[in-house]
């Protein structure tokens, strides 16, 4: 039964992904379900999550985003993140120039603000393209209005 989850799961997140992102949660409590009950009932949490993720929307964007993600930094040594982003929680670190020039987003209008949080080296790096399905469209929407100047 294990390999039958673990399965599930992985569908919900490699194939079934943004374009139906509530599917990995209710595939996780189908999962707990089954192994809360085992067999004989585990049967039937276990055939709702297949058929959800039989007949749910694909995307493999999420995966095909990180996978860019890692094989860039398996190419490329990835140099020091931003000074206004590193941690700035301790005595002497405002005089090494971390944190400073921090923009908090919720001090901005929609809890957004432009600033830099990747190393320059890969600063200009697209990892994340959205597909086209409902969610996705939705997400390419709100992607290109925080890259206007609203």
């Amino acid at each position: 039964m294990i390999s039958i989850c673990r399965r599930l799961l992985v569908i919900a997140s490699e194939d079934i992904g943004l374009a139906y992102p509530n599917a990995i949660v209710i595939v996780k409590a189908c999962v707990d379900s089954a192994m809360q009950l085992g067999f004989p009932e585990a049967k039937i949490p276990l055939a709702e999550a297949t058929i959800l993720l039989a007949t749910s929307p694909k995307s493999n964007s999420a995966c095909i985003a990180i996978m860019k993600a890692m094989d860039e930094l398996d190419k490329e040594f990835v140099k020091d993140i931003p000074n206004s982003i590193k941690d700035a929680h301790y005595s002497g670190s405002k005089e090494i120039g971390r944190g400073c020039g921090y923009k908090y987003p919720h001090n901005f209008k929609n809890h957004y603000v432009k600033q830099q949080y990747l190393p320059d080296s890969i600063k200009d790096s697209i990892y994340y393209i959205p597909q086209e399905n409902k969610t996705e469209k939705n997400i390419k929407k709100y992607l290109e209005y925080l890259n206007s100047d609203f």
